[in-house]
Formats: C-alpha cells, structure tokens, sequence
C-alpha cells in the first residue's frame, strides 16, 4: 500500500494536505481507494459549504459501494477538483495526487490526537 509522508490522515481514511496558511487539499486514501474499487462518483455539496470534524460531507460511490467522506477538519469548501467531477476514476490511478477539495479551516492541523503522521496510519491499515 502506498503511503506519502508529506501528508496528515485521519482514522477514517481521508488525507489531508496543507496548501498554505488555512487552507488544505483532502482526499481519500489508497487504502480507501482500493476498499472501494473503480470508483464512479464523487458527491459534493457546493461551494462555500461548511463542513464539520467527523460528520460526512460528501459520498464517494464506486461499482461496489458508497462511503461517507467525513470531515476531517471544520472549515468551509472553497474550491472542488473539477477533474475528479468529470473523471472520478482517477482518484483510483493517483489518489495522492487527485485531491476531490480544497477546505479553509482555522482547526490546529498539529493535534497529534487527532491525525495522523504516515507512520501511525500505516500501524491503523495492517
């Protein structure tokens, strides 16, 4: 399984990536990816949408299943992929690299309690 150390995850297999100063990029796992198989769906709300920790804010539908995404920070949705609305296959092929949005949010990204480093998410998928 493929994991990057230059990005933060939560127990619910959504990763997140610091873009500059409150504002962050977040998708889903490789591990999550390769749960669910060819995915087919990403569902959104719009843009400017507050999101809260730990409560879902969108659904990412594959040919097996759907899985709630669930917030990893509060903040609001300022901007979403429009790559992965017309082609969300490809968070399959890259998904390190096919963020599904972009979130501001004042939340301390530095909670060791509340993320993850590579290392701790590595021990949470064996």
């Amino acid at each position: 399984m493929n994991i990057t150390n230059t990005l933060l995850f939560t127990p619910d297999h959504i990763w997140i990536k610091p873009i500059n100063e409150n504002n962050y990029e977040i998708g889903i796992t490789d591990y999550a990816q390769n749960l669910l198989g060819d995915i087919v769906f990403v569902e959104l709300p719009l843009l400017q949408s507050k999101i809260s920790r730990n409560i879902a804010f969108g659904t990412v539908e594959s040919v097996k299943t759907a899985s709630d995404l669930m917030g990893p920070l509060n903040g609001v949705i300022v901007e979403i992929n429009p790559n992965i609305q017309k082609s969300p296959e490809l968070i399959n092929d890259k998904p390190y690299e096919n963020w599904i949005c972009r979130i501001s949010s004042q939340d301390d990204i530095n909670n060791k309690e509340l993320f993850l480093d590579a290392s701790r998410y590595n021990e949470l998928t064996r």
